[in-house]
């Protein structure tokens, strides 16, 4: 049935009013991102306490009713590159996490969790870090406002039955001997965000297993162990550390030795694998650096000028001569 030139009409125009609210609503969603920017690089950057404390504050307040514009879930605040954001992989929140140094004794992690809604109207739930009043942090759980604090850098999700689980991986800058990389578990219990999580079965120092809520990898300040997950091995690796000073108890004294451990997802939880790559050569077989003589001993000139023939032909460098085996 052809509509009425004047229903055509109005419909017409709705649907053109709408894509203006829209394109409207983007572009001053980037202009107020644009003025969050000073304050976003100050509250990490500047040099006298104070002044990132003030800026932190200032931020926290203008990006809250930044995020009140209608349908900011879907703006990516990309140019605040002092805040890490990361979307779930369902779509149904993302994640602003980001840190501030109170002095070299102490630095705190301030965050929100952005839940996407049909009205596009915004759902917010604060991150209160309470992680200096935390004594057993391995394995406290507690809600958005007990939040263990951490700078996310990665964010996977799992099933365990009908529950999903997301697993965060962060940083704490901590003080100034020592810093924290976590594997997080975050879960939503009536709509409402729940970290910690009994799913990670790690040895104790009987190397008997034990259940945390999460994992707390603590090493020296200027080390860099790895922790990341590993999407072709479906596992989160990290370095393994050791104490360069014979003090395993001492956690500022731990350094990645090169080799690997981790957790692979099996059963609803995280299993505890310590050896992540078991390859072994085979006798005869090790890794030989490639000779500069052929069989008949005289000099492979392509060898000593540090390129390979191209497509099988031998090369030979001008201004070098074969040279021949006097032996």
């Amino acid at each position: 049935m052809k509509l009425p030139t004047s229903v055509f009409s109005f419909l017409l125009f709705t649907f053109s009013f709408f894509l203006s609210i829209s394109a409207n609503a983007q572009q001053s969603l980037f202009e107020k991102e644009q003025l969050l920017k000073p304050q976003a690089n100050k509250m990490i950057n500047a040099s006298l306490e104070r002044e990132r404390f003030v800026a932190d504050s200032q931020f926290t307040r203008q990006f809250v009713q930044v995020l009140k514009t209608p349908h900011s879930f879907r703006h990516s605040f990309d140019s605040l590159v002092t805040v890490s954001q990361l979307y779930a992989p369902d779509s149904s929140f993302k994640i602003f996490t980001w840190q501030l140094v109170m002095n070299e004794m102490e630095t705190r992690q301030h965050g929100a969790i952005q839940m996407r809604t049909e009205d596009g109207s915004l759902k917010l739930f604060p991150l209160i870090d309470k992680s200096g009043i935390i004594n057993n942090q391995a394995d406290t759980t507690g809600d958005n406002n007990g939040w263990m604090g951490a700078v996310y850098y990665k964010l996977i999700m799992k099933q365990k039955g009908d529950q999903k689980l997301y697993v965060l991986l962060g940083y704490d800058e901590n003080d100034y001997r020592s810093t924290k990389k976590f594997v997080e578990i975050l879960q939503f219990k009536e709509g409402k965000p729940w970290f910690g999580g009994r799913n990670f079965q790690v040895p104790d120092n009987n190397l008997k297993a034990k259940i945390t809520a999460r994992f707390i990898m603590e090493f020296k300040k200027d080390a860099s162990p790895r922790l990341t997950y590993d999407a072709d091995l479906d596992m989160i690796v990290m370095e393994h550390l050791v104490s360069e000073t014979n003090e395993p108890g001492k956690k500022y004294t731990l350094i990645g030795d090169g080799d690997y451990e981790g957790f692979k997802w099996q059963d609803g939880q995280w299993n505890y694998v310590s050896k992540v790559f078991n390859e072994v050569t085979p006798e005869g077989n090790a890794p030989m650096p490639k000779p500069i003589r052929d069989a008949q001993g005289n000099l492979d000139e392509t060898q000593l000028a540090g390129y390979e023939p191209e497509d099988g032909k031998p090369v030979t460098p001008k201004k070098i001569k074969p040279v021949k085996n006097k032996n």
